[in-house]
């Protein structure tokens, strides 16, 4: 008995000391200790508040989510919309572009809000792209330098796209704050004004909850964000024709036309005992492109202006844009399509270029 008394009565100072230890992490201050109850309770406050009925998932909340002044609010993707195959895919597609696009500076992006937030991706990134160099400092540890260099390259993003229209969906603190969304926003807008070679998958959206503070409470919403329209729209530069009508409203009519076209190209790749039976795929590396313009226009093409057997995207893309410039030569209006389209398995982009040939060439014997 005696025992158990012996060691149960230290029990408490030492709890006292951590106590003390803990407190003097935040500064040893009564008023300090206060200061974490009401952090503390407006976490809590703001998870209710992200878990009220009103918001139907719930959202993984950092503390500076809650911290916020009156009218201030925050912004954070409803996990829900994350697992959207279409949003991982769009992710994805972005990361690997910037990659591929940083390879010589051996820099690889894993994940985004992660390695683009201080801005030394971004600004490397844009003196690549834009062919420039930003007058920023190398390395940024603190805080206040790094949102400096992302002020600097932020304003050189808008001094490219303000000419363009484009008004810009994203802010210094909203990078830095690692908020995906904007991120998004920004490595669409640079890749599509870069005309970047790849195939960003139309109408993405995702579901963005916004946490606002009002008269002291915080209130939160959901709101529907868009982070990519159609190929067209975001490279603005084709109006709408028949084949987005024809997609959008007929696709039962898709494939007469793809009968209608394959029919016309085996009819002269037939002579070379060539055939094709599926469009978007066995065009996608120009050379079939290639060879068919020779066939139409009665001439042979010198191997040696194109690859027979491409086995990278660079030239595949340049075998498609070599076949543009032979379907230019022959009279033909430039293509409602980018190389990059067709080598990326666009059907769309595929079928406006055959169909152009097929225009003027239907009634060839």
């Amino acid at each position: 008995m005696s025992s158990v008394l012996l060691r149960s009565s230290p029990l408490r100072p030492p709890r006292m000391k951590k106590e003390e230890s803990f407190l003097g992490k935040l500064g040893g201050t009564l008023a300090r200790k206060k200061k974490s109850r009401e952090v503390s309770d407006l976490q809590e406050e703001g998870k209710n508040a992200i878990n009220s009925p009103m918001s139907p998932a719930s959202v993984d909340l950092h503390p500076e989510d809650t911290l916020l002044e009156e009218n201030e609010e925050r912004r954070m993707i409803d996990p829900t919309s994350k697992d959207d195959p279409k949003f991982k895919e769009l992710v994805k597609v972005l990361i690997d572009w910037v990659n591929d696009v940083l390879v010589e500076e051996r820099i690889i992006v894993k994940q985004l809000e992660e390695d683009l937030y201080d801005g030394q991706v971004l600004q490397k990134l844009l003196e690549k792209l834009a062919g420039c160099k930003l007058n920023v400092a190398e390395v940024t540890q603190s805080e206040i330098a790094q949102k400096q260099k992302l002020h600097t390259v932020l304003e050189a993003v808008q001094d490219l796209l303000r000419p363009h229209g484009w008004a810009p969906q994203w802010t210094v603190d909203a990078i830095h704050g690692k908020n995906l969304v904007a991120i998004l926003h920004l490595l669409v807008s640079l890749a599509t004004h870069f005309r970047a070679p790849i195939r960003l998958p139309e109408h993405v959206s995702v579901q963005v909850v916004v946490v606002r503070k009002r008269e002291g409470l915080l209130h939160s919403s959901h709101v529907t964000e868009e982070l990519t329209t159609t190929t067209e729209a975001m490279m603005g530069r084709f109006e709408r024709d028949a084949f987005d009508t024809l997609f959008d409203h007929a696709p039962d009519k898709l494939n007469v036309v793809k009968k209608s076209l394959i029919t016309f190209v085996n009819k002269h790749l037939n002579k070379l005992n060539l055939e094709v039976t599926e469009l978007e795929t066995q065009f996608a590396d120009g050379v079939y492109l290639v060879l068919l313009m020779g066939l139409l226009e009665d001439y042979f093409v010198p191997l040696h202006n194109f690859y027979l057997t491409p086995d990278s995207f660079d030239q595949k893309v340049h075998n498609v844009s070599f076949a543009f410039e032979l379907m230019l030569d022959g009279g033909l209006k430039k293509p409602k399509a980018r190389p990059e389209d067709v080598v990326n398995l666009d059907l769309k982009s595929t079928l406006r270029v055959l169909y152009n040939l097929f225009t003027k060439y239907k009634n060839m014997e």
